[in-house]
Formats: structure tokens, sequence, C-alpha cells
């Protein structure tokens, strides 16, 4: 397999192998699946806070497209198929067409954007880094807060005080340790190839 070669990844190893390419993957996929057990029940909201949002902004960002794409797609895979990855270490095809399923279709378009971006170099400094976690965060919560609202029935209002608003501070954290730590990480990664 062979990927594009913009992401940090690609310049920590610029030669990969199939083998290296499912180390990468599995690794992801046991990060996200530890991520999404990071789960807070929010009151009166099928929805829980987890960690799985700041995994997706970093496998994305610094894997790339492709990998990034394969590992959250096998992610969900796994799931679907009965490894108890998702958040409460629950799994099973419900997951993708209940309640959150929204949220875990937009966490896997998310990871393939952002590396894309990451491709063209956006995770390498602040003023571009900070914009496309961002950028990710609106995609995953626009298609789970349309998915939650078709899902449910229930009005928009209910809608978003259920699956955007108690989410808020914990993404802007997400989105400040993402997009600080991948372009320090360049610059040391930068600093050791010279």
């Amino acid at each position: 397999m062979t990927f594009a070669a913009g992401s940090l990844r690609a310049r920590v190893m610029p030669r990969s192998s199939a083998i290296s390419n499912i180390a990468l993957i599995s690794g992801g996929v046991l990060l996200l699946a530890a991520s999404a057990q990071i789960a807070i029940p929010v009151p009166g909201s099928p929805v829980p806070v987890t960690g799985q949002t700041l995994g997706v902004l970093l496998i994305g960002t610094s894997y790339g497209s492709g990998i990034g794409l394969a590992t959250f797609a096998i992610y969900l895979l796994a799931g679907i198929a009965g490894a108890p990855v998702f958040a409460g270490a629950s799994f099973g095809i419900e997951k993708i067409t209940g309640a959150t399923g929204g949220y875990l279709i937009g966490m896997l378009i998310t990871t393939y954007v952002l590396g894309l971006l990451a491709n063209r170099r956006f995770d390498q400094k602040f003023l571009t880094a900070l914009p496309s976690m961002l950028l990710g965060n609106l995609i995953i919560f626009s298609c789970g807060i349309i998915w939650l609202h078709h899902f449910t029935g229930k009005d928009w209002t209910w809608t978003i005080n259920a699956g955007l608003t108690p989410f808020i501070v914990g993404e802007i954290l997400k989105i400040a340790i993402a997009g600080t730590s991948l372009p320090i990480l360049w610059r040391l990664v930068n600093a050791k190839k010279q």
C-alpha cells in the first residue's frame, strides 16, 4: 500500500510497507477504542462525551488521508463485528444505525478530510492547524446532529441541546490540543531530520 507523502507519518516513515501500515492502523484502532472508553453520559442525551474526537483529529491529521480513512473504517468494522470498541465497551451495527451513528460517520469523513489537509501541510503551522481541527469538528457535529434529529424525530432545539451544546467546551479543548501539538511535533521532526 502506498499513500500520499505529506503527512507526519510519511515524514517519519518515508518508506512504508504493508507491515508498517498494518501496525499503524492497528495502533490507531486501539487508540480510538481506548479514547471511546473515556465516556461521560450527558443527562437527557443518547450521545456521551468521549475522548474519541481527539483521537480522530490526531489520527486523521498525522496519518494522512489514506491510512487515516482505513484506520477509522477498520475501527467501525471491528465494532460492527462485535469488538467492544465503541463508547461504554459497546458494539454492533445499531451503533452505526442508532442515535450516535451520524457522529461515527462524521468521524469517518473527518479522518479523510483532515488527512487531505495534512497531505497539503495544513497541520504544520498553528495558523492552519487550528482551523483544520475546527473544520473536522464541524463535519463530525454536522453529521451527528442531522442524524440525531432525523433518528429521534425531536425538534431542532432539543437536538442542539442534546447533541451539540454539552460538547462545545470539551471540543474547544480537543481542538486546542490537536491544533497545537501537531505543529510542535512537526518542528521536532523537522529539526531531527536536518
